[in-house]
């Protein structure tokens, strides 16, 4: 009894690094928060001329594609990406 019970204290916390953790959903209302302001950074981007160079799902105009991937994202890729938008902004306006 005692081996065993000295066993599983051994094994649960290895068992907990070789387990990914579950990922969670996004809270659908940061995903529209986010989409929202996305959607007005394409834009943003596309009304300067110098800005108008993005292509791909980060520089769509289309709400529901920012909105359906930043329910399945990490929090830390949602941020990334706002981020990359950002920067691209100010550099194309020199700000």
């Amino acid at each position: 009894m005692v081996k065993s019970f000295m066993r599983m204290m051994i094994l649960t916390p290895a068992l907990a690094i070789l387990v990914p953790a579950t990922a969670q959903a996004a809270d659908p209302g940061f995903c529209r928060e986010y989409a929202t302001a996305a959607v007005r950074q394409v834009e943003l981007a596309k009304s300067v001329a110098a800005c108008n160079r993005g292509v791909g799902a980060r520089w769509t105009a289309e709400y529901r594609v920012h909105f359906d991937w930043c329910l399945g994202a990490a929090p830390g890729a949602v941020e990334a990406e706002r981020t990359a938008r950002t920067n691209w902004i100010r550099s194309c306006r020199g700000s």
